[in-house]
């Protein structure tokens, strides 16, 4: 998740949607992203990475009772990549197979 589901998040889901162990969706926490995160879609994922901060505080404002359920992951990734950036893949590649769980 990011802010206007542009660059970042849909980044996320083209590197990680190919992966049988993910269903990877993306979604911005703007009001004008290209597809805003909703409560259900929330509480469809069973982990939700946010790229900043402030988007897992406005999560935590907007959707305080599922933000108390659910596991949301900050991976700390500003807002200077575009898309596909092989930096930003990187990042992500890095970042995010801590936080998933083990294999089989």
């Amino acid at each position: 998740m990011c802010d206007h589901n542009r660059l970042r998040s849909p980044t996320a889901q083209s590197v990680f949607g190919d992966n049988p162990r993910i269903e990877a969706r993306s979604a911005g926490i703007r009001t004008d992203a290209t597809a805003a995160v909703t409560r259900e879609l929330l509480e469809w994922a069973d982990l939700t990475f946010v790229m900043e901060r402030s988007q897992r505080n406005l999560i935590r404002k907007q959707f305080g009772d599922v933000f108390q359920r659910k596991r949301i992951v900050c991976l700390y990734i500003p807002d200077e990549y575009d898309f596909m950036d092989p930096a930003l893949v990187r990042l992500l590649t890095e970042r995010v197979p801590p936080h998933l769980p083990a294999q089989p």
